[in-house]
């Protein structure tokens, strides 16, 4: 007599796709409070140029490293899991700031304690890591025809964070002090983890897995359910699997390029625009909030394209890294701010829109592992944040106030490597959107 078995479900792509995006934009507000507040910590402390790049881009650490373990581990769990582990390890390293900047800031805060900042700013940034939980947890919510919206949606919302905590930024640190912006950041966080807890549901195969039933049942009720990616292997395989298709690291490059520049540049841009042309904070954040937001809307549009577009993740990346090139160009020969302003907004939308096609590629590019392809595109792409500053830090270090708009030689070069990659993807590898559905993580209900 066949067992009868009742497993209970709950949510739907919908509520899945709220709740993830919620995690993220919340997991990347850390980021937009302490790169700004960096330069504080750099007056009192009284830090060269290289100590402030490494400082600014330290949360860029974590939260790309961590997106490649964290971003497999979806394959074993959902997504859930790793999720909260990594929005409480910011908690963590934004209370220790935050305790920091109450007890120490101004006078305590002597150059002995440059390391313990730099580890607090690396654990804070955990939460940046969410973004590939979240990919590969949306993933699996959604058919690949919906994916590249339904993923453009997630990272240009949660994108936001940076660029709306910029603009505020002035306004707290003049309302309410560093400390009491610091002690505001971390309620947000906090609130923002609890939330999620409450909310966060991985897709109804790892639901029924987690209740007992074996993979084959899981995948048929999953199926009966609209489900219609699983997982294939363990954490370990998606990686190894993932790792040996070429394709997965010209997504990195790009990827690197992209995302690792709009990091990289939401923690920069307030030291360019205050120390290249002398505007204040609030104007300073002002313009980093245009470039931030902007960039995040439009990954939003440039999913949408991608869906609609014949071979649109490909196409849809060239046109956006050509975009994004003519911005780094301008912003080279810009002299004064008002003639970096185009520069920014181009370099935004072409990046914005890149990000977009990259993720809309992910999952039909490496379809057999996609929280391992995740996480190697989301981490190691990601780690461009950490980079990037350091290196433009260089040139300002060694070429005094000129090395500030020097330093968008770096994007020039990046972006054309990238954009040569991308024209490899589409005309010498198969194309994602010709690439065969029938891979084993891409199963049709029948």
């Amino acid at each position: 007599m066949e067992r009868s078995v009742a497993y209970s479900v709950k949510g739907n792509p919908a509520q899945g796709l709220f709740a993830a995006t919620l995690g993220f934009f919340m997991g990347f507000a850390a980021v937009a409070l302490f790169g700004p507040t960096a330069t504080r910590f750099q007056e009192v402390m009284h830090l060269g140029p290289l100590a402030l790049g490494f400082l600014i881009s330290a949360p860029a650490l974590s939260g790309s490293l961590l997106r490649i373990p964290f971003a497999a581990w979806v394959e074993t769990t959902g997504g859930r899991k790793p999720f909260l582990v990594l929005l409480w390890l910011s908690v963590a390293g934004m209370a220790g700031l935050t305790a920091i900047v109450f007890t120490l800031y101004p006078a305590g805060l002597t150059p002995s304690l440059y390391p313990v900042l730099l580890a607090l700013a690396i654990l804070s940034g955990s939460g940046i890591a969410t973004f590939s939980v979240g990919v590969g947890q949306v993933s699996y919510w959604f058919p690949q025809h919906a994916q590249g919206r339904a993923l453009a949606v997630y990272a240009g919302v949660g994108n936001l964070a940076p660029g709306i905590f910029t603009f505020v930024l002035p306004l707290a640190l003049g309302g309410i002090g560093l400390a009491g912006s610091y002690a505001v950041w971390l309620a947000l966080l906090v609130v923002g983890s609890v939330l999620y807890a409450l909310l966060g549901r991985n897709a109804w195969y790892f639901q029924i897995r987690s209740q007992g039933a074996d993979a084959a049942e899981a995948r048929r009720l999953a199926a009966g359910y609209g489900q219609a990616m699983f997982p294939a292997h363990s954490l370990k395989h998606s990686l190894v699997v993932s790792a040996r298709t070429w394709k997965t690291w010209g997504l990195v490059a790009i990827y690197f390029t992209t995302f690792g520049g709009f990091v990289a540049l939401t923690a920069w841009l307030p030291t360019y625009y205050m120390g290249f042309f002398g505007l204040s904070p609030l104007k300073a954040g002002a313009l980093t909030g245009l470039f931030s937001i902007l960039a995040s809307l439009v990954r939003v549009g440039g999913g949408v394209l991608s869906d609609r577009l014949r071979e649109g993740g490909e196409n849809t990346a060239i046109l956006a890294l050509l975009i994004a090139l003519s911005g780094s160009l301008v912003m080279i020969n810009a002299q004064r701010y008002e003639l970096a302003i185009p520069g920014e907004i181009l370099m935004a939308f072409g990046m914005g829109v890149c990000n977009a096609a990259v993720f809309k590629i992910v999952p039909q590019a490496v379809p057999q592992a996609v929280g391992g392809a995740a996480g190697w595109v989301g981490g190691l792409g990601a780690f461009g944040g950490f980079v990037i500053p350091p290196m433009m830090a260089f040139a300002v270090q060694d070429l005094g106030q000129p090395g500030y708009y020097i330093g968008f030689v770096v994007f020039t070069f990046l972006l054309l490597s990238s954009l040569a990659i991308a024209w490899v993807l589409k005309y010498i590898g198969e194309p994602a959107a010709r690439k065969a559905a029938p891979a084993s993580e891409e199963i049709a209900s029948r």
